[in-house]
């Protein structure tokens, strides 16, 4: 597979699938970022099974969503951009009241999102898991996407399996990194085994939960080495934060607890009310904020890597280029001017509108999108 640039737009919540198929507003919310000149736009968040979505509205893959996500596809490639879809399990993070399904996690712990207990997988329910990845990636294909994603990422499933603190089991699957990293690898074997050389292969692993007692960096390297080893993924795209306990770790920037209280049902949105600036801290923007920690596996590595986090502007590109990274990914800033890339192309001086201000991040309920677009210029 090859892209016509190393810009990819990153996975980021859309809002624009009801009833958790394809819509006509999803087609253009990719169709804009791609026809202003991204190499491939990723697709969020493809559920590999019912109760893996956050809530009901997601799209999981199944034989009935593929005719749109064809079409979807078809409208990036139209645009010459490539298709990417991000498939995986949202573990604790998912809406068990919604989606009318028990959430997962490695051992029973109370979600606030469906205000009842997770359900604690055994091995049988582990393996359906790892082999649903798999027959999630065989739909993809079908439905014309050039890559898929695995979400390695933010205490989602296979991260909170990654993570120490939300992670105690006694079993194969828990205890030393060697078994807590299991369900991660696994995956990702039984992906390439399923998928071959047909379609590339890329995870989304988080190098930080930003949490005490979380995943950090050391490990997280080391989970890095071993996929590698294994050869099972094509890239790595690098992340940080808990989208369970600490969520702007990732964003950095302004926290917009007042815009999450009001699209929040309650007692959620009393709980951000009162407990916000505990879960909802601040974190100082800058570009390239992920760079620090990405460097430490770039210099471990051979394999190809992507950088997220605060890519902005082509300095920040080319700085990322010269320091080893093969791709970088945007988001917020698409969001802001999906013709941003295309911008940059004409003028390399060009410089992002995103103030970083976040209040788009409660609008993913809605329909994702950036409140200031109407004022781009």
């Amino acid at each position: 597979m090859q892209l016509r640039n190393r810009v990819i737009k990153a996975a980021t919540f859309e809002g624009r699938t009801p009833d958790a198929l394809v819509t006509d507003e999803l087609i253009d919310y990719h169709r804009a970022p791609s026809a202003g000149g991204v190499g491939m736009s990723t697709v969020a968040y493809c559920a590999v099974s019912p109760e893996g979505r956050t809530d009901r509205h997601q799209i999981h893959m199944r034989p009935e969503a593929v005719p749109g996500l064809r079409r979807l596809t078809d409208a990036i490639h139209a645009e010459g951009a490539a298709a990417s879809a991000q498939l995986g399990h949202a573990g604790p993070v998912a809406n068990a009241a919604s989606n009318r399904l028990p959430a997962i996690a490695p051992g029973r712990l109370f979600s606030p999102l469906g205000m009842a207990r997770t359900h604690r997988p055994d091995d049988t329910d582990i393996r359906r898991i790892i082999d649903a990845h798999a027959a999630a990636a065989l739909l993809a294909i079908e439905a014309g996407f050039d890559a898929v994603e695995l979400h390695f990422g933010h205490n989602y499933l296979t991260s909170s399996f990654l993570s120490p603190l939300l992670n105690r089991r006694k079993d194969a699957w828990g205890g030393p990194l060697a078994n807590r990293a299991r369900m991660a690898r696994e995956i990702a074997k039984t992906v390439r085994e399923a998928v071959g050389d047909r379609i590339a292969v890329t995870a989304k692993l988080s190098m930080d939960d930003g949490v005490p007692g979380g995943l950090r960096l050391e490990e997280s390297l080391q989970v890095g080495r071993w996929l590698e080893a294994d050869g099972a993924l094509d890239a790595l795209q690098l992340t940080e934060g808990s989208s369970l306990l600490n969520p702007m770790y990732l964003f950095r920037g302004d926290a917009p607890r007042k815009e999450f209280a009001k699209v929040f049902p309650k007692p959620l949105s009393w709980g951000i009310k009162m407990g916000g600036r505990a879960f909802l801290r601040e974190f100082p923007y800058e570009e390239a904020y992920l760079l620090e920690d990405a460097r430490q596996f770039r210099e471990e590595l051979k394999m190809p890597l992507i950088l997220l986090g605060g890519i902005t502007n082509k300095e920040t590109m080319d700085k990322a280029m010269a320091e080893g990274f093969e791709f970088v990914a945007m988001a917020r800033a698409l969001l802001r001017q999906p013709d941003l890339l295309r911008r940059i192309q004409e003028d390399a001086d060009t410089k992002s509108l995103c103030i970083h201000c976040n209040k788009c991040m409660p609008s993913i309920y809605t329909g994702a999108r950036c409140v200031l677009a109407t004022h781009a210029t």
